[in-house]
């Protein structure tokens, strides 16, 4: 199967590794992983955000300590929807807040002919206090990428 799946990964989370896990099972050893990584243009985020090129950098020491590497494919994205409305890809991986694009996605590829995508949606990935981990969190300094809540100074 070919997956995709888009974000802005600004500080790579036990979240956005569950995501891209769920990807590569999806795939399976025949296929392969397009990941959307969003251009500073996209990105709605008053906050400092990383370069494109450290958070790249970022998912690809991830994918080389799960030996994973050569399955995936990272490519800029400047809109939502990436190339997901032309390309052929067989399913999309989302988390709650991004399924409504997908949705959105497949309305668009039918309305073009194309065949939709699965849409596989996993869970929030909590923190300790029970709240999803987020790269808004990390930056905030609430709780670090695992989840762990960070003591205020």
């Amino acid at each position: 199967m070919i997956v995709c799946l888009g974000g802005t990964f600004n500080y790579l989370h036990k979240g956005h590794e569950y995501l891209i896990l769920k990807a590569l099972e999806i795939a399976g050893n025949d296929g392969s992983v397009f990941i959307g990584l969003t251009t500073r243009g996209l990105i709605k985020n008053k906050g400092e955000i990383k370069s494109f090129k450290v958070r790249k950098k970022d998912i690809e020491n991830f994918l080389l300590e799960k030996g994973q590497i050569k399955f995936v494919t990272i490519k800029p994205i400047k809109d939502k929807f990436g190339p997901t409305l032309e390309e052929e890809f067989d399913a999309i991986v989302v988390s709650p807040e991004t399924k409504k694009t997908a949705i959105e996605i497949n309305q668009i590829r039918e309305q073009k002919g194309k065949r939709p995508l699965k849409i596989v949606q996993i869970p929030f990935v909590l923190a300790k206090d029970g709240k999803p981990i987020s790269s808004t969190r990390i930056a905030n300094k609430e709780i670090d990428k695992e989840g762990n809540i960070l003591g205020k100074d």
